[in-house]
């Protein structure tokens, strides 16, 4: 976990840990959570061979920061990368390395750039956010417009797009999760 959770998301879906078990973890498999802007990073191998895979997921903050964290979570990136660790990289997750030389660009926009890369079969980038529901993301522009990030007409425009058409859950669960799981 790269960010802190919201009051809201804490208290609907357990944090955003939450909210990527929901998405992501099927009957079985235990998931564990490292708050890596907290301090929380496994380091040594031993530690880090435990896991099949790592979620690295987005954050307010820049990816190209300077935060010690930021930089211990490189580090940790090469070393995942060395050892062919699976990596999901959802939206900071995705900008916080450069995009290896031979990664496969497999969606682009003239917006936002590169909006899903693969590199191997080991780490996928997704600069969208695959895990929100609806739910979340109606809070979320409303917490936009309360802290006069958006204006308000633009946070209505969004908001009515968004209920004509809903985000399809289940192929982002679907890709997600085949990726994770070496089945693609």
């Amino acid at each position: 976990m790269c960010a802190d959770d919201s009051e809201y998301v804490r208290k609907m879906y357990g944090g955003y840990f939450g909210v990527f078990i929901r998405m992501l973890a099927e009957e079985g498999e235990a998931w564990h959570v490292y708050r890596v802007s907290s301090g929380e990073i496994p380091e040594d191998d031993d530690e880090i061979d435990l896991y099949d895979g790592f979620v690295i997921t987005g954050s307010c903050n820049d990816a190209h920061g300077n935060d010690a964290w930021i930089h211990r979570l490189l580090a940790l990136l090469h070393k995942l990368d060395s050892m062919k660790k699976k990596i999901l990289g959802v939206c900071f997750g995705h900008q916080v390395r450069e995009l290896p030389a031979k990664a496969e660009v497999i969606a682009w926009s003239d917006k936002t750039g590169i909006e899903m890369f693969r590199y191997g079969d080991h780490i996928m980038g997704i600069q969208g956010h695959p895990e929100y529901t609806s739910d979340i993301l109606f809070h979320l522009i409303d917490r936009l417009v309360q802290r006069n990030f958006i204006l308000e007409a633009f946070g209505e425009e969004v908001r009515a797009k968004m209920e004509l058409r809903e985000p399809d859950k289940e192929a982002w669960k679907r890709l997600c999760r085949s990726f994770l799981k070496g089945r693609i």
